[in-house]
């Protein structure tokens, strides 16, 4: 059996759709395409040293890695390894292969801590120990049936609450970055995150392929956005929400709430028929949320970390 790792060339449409496929069979409540795929290594961060590595058995691609460094945490030397191997595939070498690449260039990039986020499953907690890591905080992925699930119905926004698509702000989504930058900062996370660079968040994140701004919903108070729901499509029946958030000067009001419902009734009106989202076990106020909108957890990951060196 021939097994290598090398480096995606995301240029390559059957290394792109190859790198999703194996995705999509590995992590089914995420959404991913080779349009997104190739898109990421494209627009990432030059200082987040962004690289795709991919494993191959006998020519197939059987595993993936999203490996770069945390550039927007205030803490230097984060580094962050995702390696998936298709389920098919797995217990043959193509994980301990990429995991060793992984680590080797981050390393090189200046990393001294590598994170890394592993389902939680026996076999692949024990795979993660038995390379050095360690585990640390966890999240679930959830699912929701929009096509005979029963939403909450929607309501009628508050005197001085207006609800609107992203797409209000095409003309300049500034706004949209500060509430997202401050919404992040919040985020439950073992890295702290500092978004200042709304030029990168428009290459990135405001024009990214997946980002569905006609299912985006926008809650503006007085006319500015106070809070959001982002959503992402892949061209399927398959919808998944970026990021739900409220200004802190807004929270508590429902407004998040009125957001994604609007955004999830627009989703179901579309045609779209499976919802995902992912939430931190201990953000309590989300999975409350969720677990209103008809959400239910589907698989947890679990954090883990390894001090390299």
């Amino acid at each position: 059996m021939t097994l290598i790792v090398r480096a995606l060339r995301p240029g390559d449409p059957d290394d792109a759709e190859g790198f999703a496929r194996v995705r999509r069979a590995a992590l089914p409540f995420m959404l991913a395409s080779a349009e997104s795929v190739a898109f990421d290594a494209a627009h990432a961060h030059p200082e987040s040293h962004y690289r795709q590595f991919a494993a191959f058995e006998e020519g197939e691609l059987v595993g993936t890695a999203q490996v770069g460094i945390a550039h927007d945490s205030p803490d230097p030397g984060v580094g962050y390894a995702n390696v998936y191997v298709h389920p098919d595939r797995q217990r043959r070498g193509a994980g301990a292969l990429i995991v060793r690449t992984a680590e080797e260039y981050l390393a090189d990039a200046g990393a001294t801590t590598v994170y890394s986020w592993v389902l939680d499953a026996p076999a692949n907690r024990a795979f993660a120990e038995r390379h050095g890591y360690r585990s640390s905080r966890s999240a679930h992925f959830l699912r929701l049936d929009l096509a005979t699930g029963a939403l909450p119905p929607l309501q009628e926004p508050p005197a001085g609450v207006e609800l609107v698509p992203a797409t209000a702000f095409e003309d300049d989504p500034r706004p949209l970055f500060g509430l997202d930058a401050e919404t992040t900062a919040d985020e439950p996370s073992d890295v702290d995150t500092e978004m200042t660079d709304y030029e990168h968040w428009l290459d990135q994140t405001w024009n990214h392929p997946l980002l569905s701004r006609e299912l985006t919903t926008v809650a503006l108070v007085d006319g500015r956005p106070a809070a959001f729901s982002a959503a992402r499509t892949d061209g399927s029946n398959r919808y998944g929400t970026a990021m739900t958030g409220t200004a802190r000067a807004h929270r508590g009001r429902g407004l998040a709430k009125l957001a994604k419902n609007d955004s999830l009734h627009r989703a179901r009106a579309a045609g779209l028929t499976e919802a995902f989202t992912g939430n931190d076990t201990d953000n309590g106020p989300m999975l409350a949320i969720n677990k209103w909108f008809g959400y239910e957890i589907c698989a947890t990951e679990v954090r883990y970390v390894r001090e390299l060196g």
